[in-house]
């Protein structure tokens, strides 16, 4: 069995980012994680938001929020495949606690 860690990935598109380019990127992230064996994925759509400061000329970016259960492998080729793609800006990714996942204080 292999143990599978909490993450939260958030990412900011272009603000001149389709609604169409945009979901069709959701769809693909949602299933490049359930193809690897990502658990319990859900995405979050941020809205455009103002930067706190420009990011390749833009003050304005799309934020996409992903939380789901994988391992470190599948964290790595996700982040490899964001890096590459022309439409994202910039991209984080945190390993949630168990305490955070479940919204235990």
């Amino acid at each position: 069995m292999i143990y599978l860690n909490n993450y939260e990935t958030i990412y900011i598109l272009k603000p001149d980012v389709t609604d169409s380019v945009n979901l069709s990127l959701v769809n693909y992230y949602k299933g490049l994680l359930k193809e690897k064996g990502a658990k319990n994925i859900v995405v979050q759509h941020r809205g455009r938001r103002h930067l706190s400061y420009n990011i390749f000329h833009y003050y304005d970016g799309i934020y996409v929020q992903m939380n789901y259960q994988a391992n470190g492998k599948l964290l790595h080729l996700l982040e490899k495949s964001m890096r590459f793609n022309n439409n994202i800006i910039r991209y984080l990714t945190t390993k949630q606690s168990m305490i955070n996942s479940l919204n235990i204080y």
